[in-house]
């Protein structure tokens, strides 16, 4: 890999201008460079669009997790001396890498920090869809059940009750940490589970087609990264290839499902339902998304607010992380699972 630290030219000693964008999310750990380089750090809570600019101007590196960084904001003019950005997050797509790449900027992730937690929520959601569970709580605290004399049918497609674990087949779209995770935890609750290959391409050896994978499985779980192939994979054409008790739970990112095929597929009952952690745009509310509408309310869909990373290792392994990323970068000894420009 080529010029995978610091060059040659900043390898005596140097001040380096650490800014963190956004603390909000993650605190910083306390960092330490390698000797005999200093550093000076400025943290800020939360960082606009409006300030962007003004904050980044003399940074060497940048820690960074959601805020869009894109061409206009890394071009010379903006931040002459940047030379890292470090981003607290698995996903990179908040920054333009190709920008990053002409320049010469090294982006660094922080992979497999939350692995576990995500595959977790991603459990959580599938069997609160799978029972019906917001839905029938609407209808108890409603008082429908004393009105009913029965809610035990509010899970049922089709006649049929819910299926068991043992029932399920489960089929992973994206086969990172988050998906190697996952298929341990359905594998041990006994479901069958099958992992898809690329959308429109070829099976490798173990995997299904892409197609195969949406017609075969009860349940989808969607952990892949965003990425220009992966924008809009399951809209309305894929919904038509599911089956009518199928469970659809995302924790990838937003824009990968398009959300008005999804709220039609709830709507007309293509779909048993869905849970969702990730939306087109974010912060995400019934004015942005048509899946937190009025119009969504008595859906079998469970949406949480990005928040599936969230979990008690996960900020620990993030400053562990962040910190190996710098010294990795100031040192010239990188992680290359990591570097992403």
């Amino acid at each position: 890999m080529a010029n995978p630290g610091i060059s040659a030219s900043d390898a005596s000693a140097k001040n380096f201008n650490i800014v963190a964008l956004e603390t909000f999310f993650t605190p910083l750990p306390e960092l330490a460079v390698p000797s005999p380089h200093t550093f000076t750090l400025t943290e800020y809570t939360r960082t606009s669009q409006d300030e962007l600019h003004e904050r980044i101007k003399d940074a060497d590196v940048l820690i960074t997790t959601a805020i869009p960084l894109r061409a206009d904001a890394l071009s010379v003019e903006a931040c002459p001396n940047l030379k890292l950005i470090a981003v607290l997050a698995a996903g990179t797509d908040s920054v333009d890498l190709a920008a990053c790449t002409a320049r010469g900027i090294r982006v660094m992730s922080s992979p497999n920090c939350n692995a576990d937690v995500v595959a977790e929520h991603a459990l959580a959601l599938y069997f609160a869809v799978r029972r019906t569970l917001l839905p029938t709580m609407r209808d108890l605290r409603a008082g429908e059940w004393p009105r009913r004399g029965t809610l035990m049918k509010g899970s049922f497609v089709a006649g049929k009750p819910p299926r068991g674990c043992r029932d399920e087949t489960a089929a992973i779209i994206g086969y990172g940490h988050v998906g190697k995770n996952l298929m341990k935890l359905l594998t041990g609750l006994g479901m069958k589970v099958i992992v898809s290959g690329r959308k429109g391409a070829p099976a490798p050896e173990g995997r299904v087609t892409f197609d195969e994978a949406l017609k075969t499985a009860t349940v989808i779980f969607l952990c892949c990264p965003r990425s220009p192939e992966t924008l809009g994979l399951i809209a309305a054409p894929e919904f038509d290839l599911m089956q009518n008790d199928a469970v659809l739970v995302n924790v990838s990112r937003g824009g990968i499902v398009d959300e008005g095929a999804l709220f039609r597929a709830l709507t007309d009952g293509r779909i048993h339902g869905a849970g969702v952690d990730v939306f087109d745009i974010e912060p995400a509310g019934p004015e942005t998304s048509v899946l937190l509408g009025s119009d969504a309310e008595g859906l079998n869909l469970v949406a949480t607010p990005h928040a599936a990373w969230i979990g008690g290792a996960t900020t620990s392994n993030y400053q562990r992380v962040l910190c190996e990323n710098i010294n990795g970068f100031i040192s010239g000894k990188v992680e290359a699972d990591r570097v992403r420009a």
